[in-house]
C-alpha cells in the first residue's frame, strides 16, 4: 500500500488547480490535501475546502481571507491565512511533501521558491518562476535537494522522452535537439491585418485547451511558447539553438526529443492537463488520470508547420531575451503581463502586445540577475515602463 502524500496546491481555483484536485479525488488512498490557496474566488474556495478539508486555506488579500473565514465558520479544522506570507508558510510546511506550483505569473515566484528551499517535490506549472530567475532558481533546487518535476504538457513530454539520469545532461544522453510543439492558438490562420481587430473573447477561445485568460492570450500571441522556450532551456540545461518550435494544431504530440542516431521519441496524449499532473504526482509510477484513451483512428493524421515570427513576434522576443541573459527575461515577462492585462481590459490592441514588450526591453538596460532583490526591482521597473508604453499606444 503506497504512502499517502500530502499535497499543497498553490492556485487551487485555476484550471491547473482544479485538474489537480480531480486527479487527487480519484486517488484518496494515495493523496491528501494539506493546503489550498487562491486569489479572490471565495465561493469556489469555500466549496473546495468543504470537499477536501485542508489544514490551511490561503487567500491573496486580507479582505478575501475574512470572507472565507465567514464562509467556513462551521469548518474549524481549516485555518485561513492571507497574502504572500501565508502562501510561503504553507509552501514550506513540513507536513506536506508535494507542492503544486500553479499560481499564474510573477506572483507565483516567491511561494514556489519557498517550496524549493524547503526541499519539496515541486510540480512546476508556473513557468514564470524559471523565466524570471532561471539560474538562481535552479541553484536553489540543487542546494536544497528539491525534486523539480515539470507539469507544462510540453516540458513534461520532454521529461518523459529523456533518460531520468540525463535530464540536465543532453549531450551525454545523445540528444541532438528538442522539438517543442505549439498549438498555434486560435489565430494561426489570421492575416496580419485581421490580427489587429481580434477581441479578448476571441483570444481566450483556445481551440484545444481549457486554460485561464492570461495563458490563453499568451498562447494566441505565441508568448506562451516563448516563455516555454526559456523554461525548457533552464529545465534541461540547454540553449535556444537546440530547440525547434513546431506548430502542431492537433495538440496530440506534446513534444519530441531527437537523438544522434536519428531516433525521435514523442509523447502523445489528449490535450488534457490531468495527464502531466498525474505523471508528476505519482512519478515514477503511473496512475489513472481520468483521461479518455487516445483514438488515433479518429484523428487520422498530424500536421506541422513553422511558426510565423512576423505575425507572432513574441516567440522571437523571448528567444532574444534569453540570449541577452541577466534580467532581460524578467523584463520580458513583466512587460508581457502588463500588456496582456491591458488587452483583456480592452485598453490595448492584440498586435500592440509585442510592441509594448519590445519597447520596454529597449528602455531598460540589461544587468546581471545577481539576486532575487535585483530581479524584483527590474520587474517593478519593467511594469512601470510597460504601463507608460500602454498609455502612449491608447492615446
Amino acid at each position: 500500500m503506497p504512502a499517502v502524500h500530502q499535497v499543497t496546491l498553490l492556485g487551487a481555483t485555476g484550471s491547473i488547480g482544479l485538474s489537480t484536485l480531480d486527479v487527487i479525488r480519484r486517488h484518496p488512498d494515495r493523496f491528501g490535501v494539506y493546503a489550498l490557496t487562491a486569489s479572490t474566488r471565495v465561493a469556489e474556495m469555500a466549496a473546495l475546502c468543504r470537499e477536501f478539508r485542508p489544514r490551511f486555506a490561503v487567500m491573496a488579500s486580507e479582505a478575501a481571507a475574512a470572507e472565507l473565514v465567514a464562509e467556513l465558520a462551521d469548518l474549524p479544522h481549516t485555518e485561513v491565512l492571507a497574502g504572500e506570507q501565508g502562501l510561503c508558510e504553507v509552501a514550506a510546511a513540513a507536513e506536506a511533501d508535494t507542492v503544486m506550483a500553479a499560481i499564474v505569473g510573477a506572483a507565483g515566484l516567491m511561494p514556489t521558491l519557498t517550496a524549493v528551499r524547503a526541499g519539496k517535490r515541486v510540480l512546476l506549472a508556473n513557468k514564470e518562476a524559471l523565466v524570471m530567475s532561471g539560474q538562481l532558481f535552479m541553484d536553489a533546487v540543487a542546494e536544497s535537494g528539491a525534486e523539480l518535476l515539470p507539469i507544462d504538457s510540453e516540458h513534461n513530454a520532454i521529461f518523459q522522452c529523456l533518460p531520468p539520469a540525463r535530464v540536465r545532461d543532453l549531450p551525454a544522453a545523445g540528444v541532438r535537439r528538442i522539438l517543442l510543439t505549439a498549438s498555434g492558438g486560435p489565430f494561426r490562420n489570421h492575416s496580419a491585418e485581421a490580427l489587429r481587430s481580434v477581441s479578448p473573447a476571441q483570444a481566450c477561445a483556445h481551440p484545444n485547451w481549457s486554460m485561464g485568460q492570461k495563458i490563453s492570450v499568451d498562447s494566441a500571441t505565441l508568448m506562451n511558447k516563448g516563455l516555454e522556450l526559456i523554461e525548457a532551456c533552464w529545465l534541461f540545461n540547454t540553449t535556444p539553438d537546440t530547440i525547434e518550435v513546431h506548430v502542431h494544431p492537433e495538440s496530440i504530440i506534446h513534444s519530441m526529443v531527437e537523438y544522434l542516431d536519428g531516433s525521435v521519441l514523442a509523447q502523445l496524449g489528449s490535450p488534457d492537463m490531468r495527464t502531466p499532473i498525474a505523471n508528476g504526482l505519482a512519478w515514477p509510477e503511473r496512475i489513472d488520470a481520468g483521461v479518455p484513451a487516445l483514438d488515433l483512428f479518429a484523428l487520422g493524421r498530424f500536421h506541422f508547420e513553422r511558426p510565423d515570427l512576423e505575425r507572432f513576434p513574441c516567440l522571437r522576443l523571448a528567444a532574444e531575451a534569453f540570449c541577452a541573459g541577466g534580467t532581460a527575461p524578467a523584463v520580458l515577462n513583466a512587460a508581457n503581463e502588463e500588456a496582456v492585462a491591458a488587452f483583456l481590459d480592452n485598453r490595448l490592441g492584440f498586435t500592440d502586445i509585442p510592441r509594448v514588450i519590445e519597447r520596454t526591453l529597449a528602455a531598460i538596460a540589461v544587468g546581471p540577475a545577481s539576486s532575487f532583490d535585483v530581479i524584483f526591482a527590474r520587474d517593478r521597473e519593467a511594469r512601470q515602463r510597460a504601463r507608460e508604453q500602454i498609455r502612449r499606444l491608447t492615446v
